[in-house]
């Protein structure tokens, strides 16, 4: 445990950030995993709901730097791929 006062408040800091860090990259994956398994019982209408759910945990993600921008981008793009052919 640091001794010196500034060392003390950048441990509390870095653990207040990594748990609201966890929170977010754990509801963004919820979310994504959410519209798969709609996608995989061919419900449409959950599908296309959770989708921009999970496009909006996405991009938020990606603007805290929790991801990367693109990959965030690569997700997003692969879920739209995979619904509107459910659609289709």
């Amino acid at each position: 445990m640091p001794n010196i006062k500034s060392a003390i408040k950048r441990v509390k800091t870095s653990e207040a950030r990594n748990a609201q860090n966890t929170t977010v990259k754990s509801a963004m994956r919820t979310a994504v995993k959410k519209t798969e398994a709609a996608i995989a019982l061919n419900d449409t209408t959950a599908a296309n709901e959770s989708f921009v759910e999970a496009a909006s945990k996405l991009d938020k993600a990606a603007a805290k730097g929790l991801i990367h921008k693109n990959a965030a981008a690569r997700k997003k793009s692969r879920l739209a791929k995979r619904k509107n052919a459910l659609n289709a």
